[in-house]
């Protein structure tokens, strides 16, 4: 079992939390820097804000108590929206924005409910990405549903900061326990209450019955619900339901249950929440304070979103001739202030070699003759050394001169050399609170660009030597602000080698999210081809049409006038030379509608850096609003330094490195190093063939909607659950296509490219499932891989049990059963496995608990599966089972504050 365990430890060091740039820091026992930001769509009230505050404060002090003593809130910024009006009180951002918060508050799409929830995709004790309120859930009393805002916002900060996991479960909310009684899904198991099945209630009386067996599955009927009593003794847990009043703790090693068939066991390998919570990063250094309520009531700051402000800071030294680098950067750079950045922003533009020189103080883009002063201004010639502090301080002089503070403003900073003495300016870069995204153009660039990016919150390139590096980059710095209608959209960006007197064909489907302000472009690298472009309707736009740029960069646009045509367009590229070239096509576009969300794509590493051996995950999100996208095929290319590439099929199927089915998130493990150094991410999303759907359901790691309590022999019920219809024809959507950047990595340790011994496992077995039919044990699983979720195992090591297995040990004594007839599949396949439990005496109500481990050709083994259980049941007639402790015969239900008489049978 050595390798296994050296796997484990592995995956657990090096699988840590990556890209969203987080201000949030833990100093003293108290986080300081957390952002909560109002999205621009939110009409402005001022009750929302004193809701907040009411809520963070009271958080605060449960908090405090919930984790014995050791963490509390001190520092919160309300990020203000620039569509409110301007007060004394707000004060200008520096690196916090939207797209960047911990919290989010926004409606929801499609009227989707008011649930809070925690958009988290990692693995057990990785941070997730945001908190996402509602404006209605923040000021409407909801209490008796969720329970009050204070203890919400610190159920939805576990799943947030600490990655754990709830401890219900919607669709298996009760099991068998080794006991043989049937259980609520919960922890711990001392909260109590009763199972009952409600029925329609004519007349305003209703008619309720105890909960029936299902004659397949031994467990209670579909429709049958818990509800706890309102009274309760029990401490734990506040991922199972903090609305109840004596709830105040994470469930410990003492009072978890590890039966439960919930998210928290699986995810965790049936860890309780607050072992995964001591675990982490926060609690390693952090004690127990001695004063028995937080020394202090949270802090706020009121920061307003301003203008954008952004400074090009653009390297022009010897070194950018190389390659085509400035023409590159050029083609870039316009595009940039064309297409991506948004009207009523204020640029600049500096550029640099030995000396930095400002080209073009702050000027606000507002139609085509200011883009064009300052793309007159790009450089035309690339001579002299580099001094990339020059170019950041001569940045800031550019905002500056324009009355405009650095805080908050933004520069782009592009060079492709190496700086000996950009470690000096690091301390003007953290006193200006400017945001810098960099790009690194080609494999020579300075390596502490990535530095300044992390300091200030910006993004990170890495382009190599075509331009769709470049323009990937470009486009990806797109508006922070949470507004649709403000972020560019990329449908394509595709580079194409072709050859003397040849004709390359392509689509580009424009959905009918989008459609503002498209633009095609094209670039070549010695002659302008023959452009022919189509629109669904058959419109054709001809080379004459695309307009040929005054500084000779080797480019041509078109901008569609108003809308573009829903559908398919066509295009038609002939090179006209008789060498081979470059030609690449880059089309554009924004939200067609300010009241429709457009399908957006994003894309990111699972960390900035690896050491090998250290397997990453790429993340890819497709959604439309808040809504996640099913049913597409999304492609991730990753390059290196030297232009080698990797291409992954990223999956949404809830196995390997994806974390939950069908939440629009698509991963897969990265383990194809190709040499240190940096590597780039791209991503392409597509619909094709009308496969694409909208997940209605609503999202998990978020509190629980509690229906109702038992309180003095009385039911309180809360208003039904307003749930979303699943309509097949509100739910599809039609093809579309996004490209997107997932910025950089650097990795560093690897061998040199060639064959090497394997070093990666077969990834765990996630959504292992079991059921009896007649004598036999059916089994169900997605096939991981040889490496991870890559190739095909060698083979599978099944055991079962009569007893329920905690740990290792266990596993590794349970019975083997006979696998000598099952072939893995390919990774990603599922896999189906039948037997029948011999040397066991089986009857009614026979329970087995079965795991799964996966082993590679390098005699690899994974991690052990989850534990699922299969119950040999053989229906009585009339079968009934009573509830967890209470026997009711008569109970006046109140809904809403109405009396009426409960009757149950």
């Amino acid at each position: 079992m050595v390798l296994c365990l050296n796997v484990i430890l592995f995956l657990t060091l090096h699988l840590l939390p990556g890209m969203k740039s987080s201000m949030v820091n833990l100093i003293n026992n108290g986080y300081d820097g957390i952002v909560i930001a109002i999205n621009p769509s939110v009409p402005e009230d001022e009750k929302l804000i004193e809701n907040i505050k009411e809520m963070v404060t009271e958080a605060s002090t449960y908090l405090f108590h919930a984790t014995k003593r050791r963490v509390y809130f001190r520092n919160v910024s309300i990020l203000i929206p620039m569509t409110w009006k301007s007060k004394s009180e707000y004060f200008i951002p520096k690196q916090e924005s939207y797209d960047q918060a911990d919290v989010i508050v926004a409606n929801p799409y499609l009227k989707y409910g008011d649930d809070p929830y925690t958009l988290q995709y990692g693995r057990c004790g990785e941070k997730g990405k945001y908190i996402h309120f509602t404006p209605n859930f923040l000021l409407t009393n909801n209490f008796h549903i969720y329970g009050s805002r204070g203890r919400v916002f610190v159920h939805e900060w576990a799943h947030l900061r600490w990655g754990i996991f709830d401890e219900y479960n919607v669709d298996q909310p009760f099991y068998i326990s080794r006991k043989n009684t049937i259980e609520a899904t919960r922890c711990s198991t001392h909260i109590t209450g009763i199972n009952v099945v409600f029925k329609k209630c004519p007349g305003g009386s209703c008619i309720t019955s105890l909960c029936r067996r299902d004659s397949q599955t031994g467990l209670y009927e579909a429709k049958c619900t818990f509800l706890p009593k309102k009274s309760q003794t029990a401490k734990e847990s506040i991922m199972f339901m903090p609305s109840l009043h004596s709830v105040t703790e994470f469930c410990t090693e003492k009072t978890h249950n590890t039966e439960a068939p919930n998210l928290q066991n699986k995810m965790c390998n049936g860890k309780s929440t607050w072992d995964v919570i001591m675990n982490s990063v926060d609690f390693q250094n952090t004690s127990p304070m001695t004063e028995m309520n937080p020394p202090t009531h949270p802090t706020f700051s009121l920061l307003k979103s301003k203008q954008r402000v952004v400074c090009l800071v653009l390297d022009k030294s010897g070194s950018m001739s190389a390659e085509d680098r400035l023409f590159q950067m050029n083609q870039a750079a316009e595009l940039y202030l064309i297409q991506v950045i948004e009207k009523g922003s204020l640029v600049g533009m500096v550029t640099f070699d030995s000396v930095a020189e400002i080209q073009n103080h702050l000027t606000r883009i507002t139609d085509d003759n200011v883009y064009q002063k300052i793309t007159a201004k790009l450089p035309q010639v690339a001579n002299g050394g580099t001094s990339i502090c020059r170019g950041l301080k001569a940045g800031f002089q550019a905002i500056i001169h324009s009355d405009q503070s650095t805080s908050g403003s933004e520069i782009i900073l592009l060079t492709d050399g190496e700086d000996n003495e950009i470690n000096s300016c690091f301390e003007d870069v953290k006193r200006s609170g400017a945001i810098i995204h960099t790009i690194a153009l080609g494999p020579s660039a300075a390596k502490e660009l990535e530095t300044l990016s992390n300091m200030t919150g910006g993004y990170r390139f890495f382009a190599n030597k075509d331009i769709t590096g470049l323009t990937n980059a470009f486009s990806r710095i797109s508006s922070r602000s949470g507004s649709i209608t403000q972020q560019a959209i990329q449908l394509e960006s595709k580079a194409l080698k072709i050859t003397g007197r040849k004709r390359v064909n392509g689509t580009v489907p424009v959905d009918s999210t989008v459609g503002n302000d498209t633009f095609f472009v094209v670039t070549w690298t010695i002659q302008k081809p023959e452009i022919v472009l189509q629109d669904p309707k058959g419109k054709k736009y001809k080379t004459s049409d695309f307009k040929e740029d005054k500084l000779n960069i080797r480019s041509a646009r078109l901008q569609i006038p108003g809308i573009a045509e829903t559908g398919t367009w066509t295009y038609s590229l002939l090179n006209n030379h008789a060498s081979s070239q470059m030609l690449t096509v880059t089309v554009t576009t924004r939200a067609r509608s300010p009241t429709i969300p457009p399908v957006i794509a994003t894309a990111h590493m699972s960390q900035h850096t690896a050491h090998y051996p250290s397997p990453m995950i790429v993340y890819a999100q497709v959604s439309q609003g808040f809504l996640p996208v099913l049913g597409i095929s999304v492609i991730a290319i990753i390059e290196t330094e030297d232009g080698h590439q990797v291409t992954l099929e990223l999956w949404d199927n809830g196995a390997g490195a994806d974390t939950v089915k069908n939440d629009g998130i698509y991963s897969r493990y990265f383990t194809d190093y190709y040499g240190n150094g940096r590597y780039s991410l791209k991503v392409h999303a597509q619909a094709r063939n009308n496969t694409a759907r909208l997940n209605l359901r609503q999202p998990q790691n978020k509190v629980l909607y509690v229906p109702g309590y038992v309180e003095n022999g009385k039911i309180i019920l809360n208003p039904p659950r307003p749930e979303v219809k699943d309509d097949l024809a509100k739910a599809k959507i039609e093809d579309f296509s996004r490209l997107t950047s997932g910025g950089s990595f650097t990795v560093s340790g690897a061998p040199p490219p060639g064959n090497h011994p394997s070093v990666f496992p077969p990834s765990k077995i996630t959504d292992l499932e079991a059921k009896f039919k007649e004598d036999y044990i059916q089994l169900s699983w997605t096939a991981p891989g040889n490496v991870l979720d890559k190739g095909k195992a060698n083979s599978y090591i099944i055991r079962i049990s009569k007893s329920f297995m905690d740990r290792q040990e266990d596993f590794d004594n349970a019975t083997l059963v006979n696998t000598s007839n099952l072939i893995p599949k390919e990774a990603g396949s599922k896999e189906n496995f039948e037997f029948k439990p011999e040397h066991f005496r089986v009857e009614n109500g026979t329970k087995f608990y079965i795991s799964v481990q996966a082993i590679n050709e390098a005699n690899l083994i994974s991690e052990v599966s989850h534990i699922v259980q299969a119950i040999k049941f053989i229906p009585l007639p009339e079968d009934s089972v009573h509830d967890l402790g209470t026997k009711i015969s008569e109970i006046t239900l109140a809904i809403l504050g109405l009396p009426m008489i409960f009757s149950v049978f």
